[in-house]
């Protein structure tokens, strides 16, 4: 059965007809064409398909399509500004070495990226805890936190964020 969705996505208003039995992986990668959102296990254990909706980091390989009405959905592609600016995030992830084979960083970025929206100051084990749900088959995990650990607490780079979040020019 098919039924009509709106949503924003990636700062973007977007209504569009859907299947019932879809996930939002399913809807990100091969309706949208959103490659960045990965598949690894299929069955929520990985993390490598962690996107946000509306601020809560989600599986969406588990997560219906159906269940996006209404929400904001931030994927990998919609953290960067368009004009190549990287959150800081993306940017300590470049510098630091949290990126390795890259399978697992957009998963992993959007889980941290939560977790700093709810709490900018995380320490160490709350940045463990947020990312438990995300594998990192290369065992970047030493480089992942540090990179982490690089942008918590940092409110100047948080300022830029939200202003950008806000629509203002950088």
């Amino acid at each position: 059965m098919e039924r009509t969705v709106s949503f924003t996505l990636n700062g973007t208003e977007t209504r569009m007809r859907i299947e019932d039995h879809w996930t939002l992986l399913h809807l990100l990668r091969e309706e949208l064409g959103l490659q960045g959102t990965k598949e690894g296990c299929g069955s929520g254990e990985c993390g490598a398909c962690t996107v946000l909706a509306d601020g809560m980091a989600v599986n969406s390989c588990l997560y219906l399509a159906a269940e996006i009405d209404g929400k904001t959905i931030l994927t990998i592609e919609g953290l960067a500004l368009p004009d190549g600016f990287l959150h800081p995030l993306q940017k300590a992830f470049v510098e630091r070495g949290g990126i390795q084979c890259g399978f697992c960083t957009p998963g992993m970025i959007l889980s941290a990226k939560a977790l700093l929206d709810e709490n900018p100051a995380a320490e160490e084990e709350e940045i463990k805890n947020a990312i438990a749900g995300n594998i990192c088959r290369c065992t970047g995990y030493v480089q992942i936190i540090d990179s982490i650990r690089s942008v918590s607490g940092k409110a100047e780079e948080k300022v830029k964020v939200v202003a950008w979040q806000a629509g203002e020019d950088q």
